[in-house]
């Protein structure tokens, strides 16, 4: 094996690290406290939105409905504890993001497209920093050295060498990444080795 193009994967196993676990949605209707919950609404057949946040069920007549709103709302929300508006939508239109089962990563061709069930948003496995076409502003999931995960982050940067050779993104929580867009004061950010970072 030619050594000058690293795999990521075997990085994973040399690290002992399991790849972080999918996004597997789920419906509303079978999940508990939904309050933060990051959601997708959609009909099947039609298709689904996502970077949404949930809050908790509301009851009016005979249906139910779930308060959805854009995450930098719910994330300005939380942090200036002010109202924002939130959309109304029929428990059965939003569907929960849950995480499945971590499996190892699979190698998937280009030249055959891969097709979903309309019936339900799609699982999403994630994918190797080393491997995404892009990074700034992607949703990443970061390894930690106890075989944890860390989520609700965002990438700031495309991979870049560090001053000691090694490849690495840098990264702020979610909070900071919205906080950026609502007041322009510039995220913390933290320099992380990018066979630690996943695209979720």
């Amino acid at each position: 094996m030619d050594d000058s193009f690293p795999d990521p994967f075997l990085d994973q196993a040399h690290w002992g690290l399991e790849p972080p676990r999918p996004i597997a949605p789920v419906p509303a209707t079978m999940s508990g406290q939904l309050r933060g919950r990051r959601v997708l609404i959609g009909l099947p057949g039609l298709g689904w939105r996502g970077d949404l946040r949930a809050d908790e069920k509301v009851v009016q007549g005979s249906r139910t409905y779930i308060p959805v709103m854009p995450e930098s709302e719910w994330y300005r929300a939380e942090a200036e504890q002010t109202e924002v508006f939130a959309a109304l939508i029929p428990i059965d239109r939003v569907w929960v993001e849950d995480l499945g089962v971590a499996g190892l990563p699979g190698v998937t061709s280009q030249a055959k497209p891969q097709l979903v069930s309309l019936d339900e948003p799609p699982r999403r496995s994630p994918i190797p920093a080393e491997q995404a076409s892009s990074l700034t502003g992607r949703r990443i999931a970061r390894l930690l050295d106890d075989g944890g995960e860390q989520r609700d982050l965002r990438a700031t940067t495309e991979l870049y060498s560090s001053e000691s050779g090694e490849v690495c993104a840098r990264v702020a929580t979610e909070l900071e990444w919205y906080r950026w867009s609502w007041n322009g004061r510039l995220p913390q950010t933290l320099e992380v080795p990018a066979n630690l970072l996943w695209v979720e």
